[in-house]
């Protein structure tokens, strides 16, 4: 498991340096740009940036933690660590399209079942080291992005503008922790 530490360290900083791959360059101005330019231009990539940084950093947090938990896995909950790691790879492109076409309901809806998938892989894992006897608070904080993550995408079906707020709702998950503990 150390190994699929370092290659984790890996892979989450180079997709969260990715992330950043597609927002406009500032050759795409003819001229020195004024301010309603700037935020024209980088307005849509940058809300996609930053839900998508905190959502990988939250990840890779909590994909740390699961490690240092369970430091010995089988080869099974190896393969599965690794598919988790494939979605974290896949989220600069799925950043990049949501940067561009945020308020279209087809993308933000792509974009949502990405999310949905990284949290879904990412609870399985937790569910996977903590066994059937787990941490009931860990087993809600792992559990609490999925639910706010489909709720976002049946959400961006109608209202692809509402989605991002309600998808930003998944970083409460500590607070659901430290609720759950209380």
């Amino acid at each position: 498991m150390r190994r699929l530490e370092m290659l984790s360290n890996t892979i989450f900083g180079v997709a969260m340096t990715l992330l950043a791959y597609d927002l406009p360059k500032a050759g795409r101005f003819a001229k020195a740009p004024g301010w309603m330019d700037l935020v024209g231009a980088y307005a849509q990539p940058l809300i996609a940036l930053a839900i998508s940084f905190v959502v990988a950093g939250m990840f890779w947090f909590s994909h740390h933690r699961r490690l240092a938990l369970a430091p010995e896995g089988s080869r099974g909950e190896v393969f599965l660590n690794v598919i988790f790691l494939l979605s974290i790879i896949i989220l600069p492109v799925t950043n990049g399209l949501y940067g561009v076409f945020r308020l279209d309901g087809v993308v933000a809806v792509i974009y949502g079942i990405h999310l949905t998938t990284i949290a879904t892989l990412n609870a399985l894992l937790w569910f996977i080291a903590l066994g059937r006897g787990g941490d009931r608070p860990l087993l809600m904080v792992a559990t609490y992005p999925v639910g706010v993550f489909v709720l976002g995408t049946i959400v961006a079906c109608f209202a692809p503008f509402v989605a991002q707020f309600i998808w930003c709702l998944a970083f409460g998950a500590p607070l659901v922790g430290w609720l759950a503990r209380r």
